[in-house]
């Protein structure tokens, strides 16, 4: 089996995905680049995560053929695969339907800056024009709105987060719905106080020393 530990990854953060909430159903899509042979392994279309197997996730070359895998891929290969051929920092991508960052999809409004943890997407998360699901007209609109950031979100559709490892690109995914559901709160109580560029650096270049150091005993 090709990629396997990738494709246990992929398994493993579908249902971290549905246990958080940030999923339902079949919503959504995983995957990871492998970076030793640019090959990727991701979720296929249409399977309910509760009962996805290692074996389930197809591996793809990233011209989109099949490598490995009985089952085809997710309907949003192509956004994927754009994404990765644009980006070559980005070794995994996660797609939801998060309820409060596709509100503000659905809204066609950029998540603003309102708490700190924003800057694990960017300064704020951009909204890329609606195209229909599954269609090179979504990748293209995906890939623009997103540039060099970390988030997008996809107009009447959901939210795109984007790291150098899954468990990166996971908590940007996690960081960017809870910044949504904050922003959505204080909208009912008044008018969020939102960061400015000078604080939202400082955030950013404190992210920079958090957690423990890679080389501890």
């Amino acid at each position: 089996m090709l990629l396997p530990d990738q494709r246990a990854a992929v398994v493993r953060a579908c249902h971290e995905l549905v246990s958080s909430g940030l999923v339902r159903g079949t919503s959504g899509n995983v995957s990871v680049r492998d970076p030793d042979s640019g090959a990727i392994a991701i979720t296929p279309t249409g399977l309910a995560y509760a009962g996805m197997r290692d074996s389930d996730v197809a591996v793809l070359a990233l011209d989109g053929s099949q490598l490995d895998g009985a089952l085809r891929p997710t309907s949003e290969v192509a956004l994927h695969l754009g994404v990765y051929r644009a980006r070559p920092d980005v070794g995994a991508v996660v797609h939801t339907h998060s309820m409060f960052a596709t509100t503000f999809a659905v809204l066609g409004e950029q998540i603003p800056p309102v708490h700190y943890l924003i800057v694990r997407a960017g300064e704020a998360v951009p909204v890329a024009p609606y195209a229909r699901y599954g269609t090179a007209q979504l990748a293209e609109s995906c890939v623009r709105a997103l540039g060099t950031g970390f988030a997008v979100l996809l107009a009447n559709h959901g939210v795109v987060a984007v790291e150098t490892d899954l468990s990166a690109a996971m908590a940007v995914a996690e960081a960017v719905e809870y910044t949504a559901e904050l922003a959505w709160r204080a909208r009912q109580l008044g008018v969020p106080q939102l960061l400015d560029a000078g604080q939202l650096a400082e955030a950013r270049a404190a992210f920079a020393d958090y957690g423990q150091p890679a080389n501890r005993a």
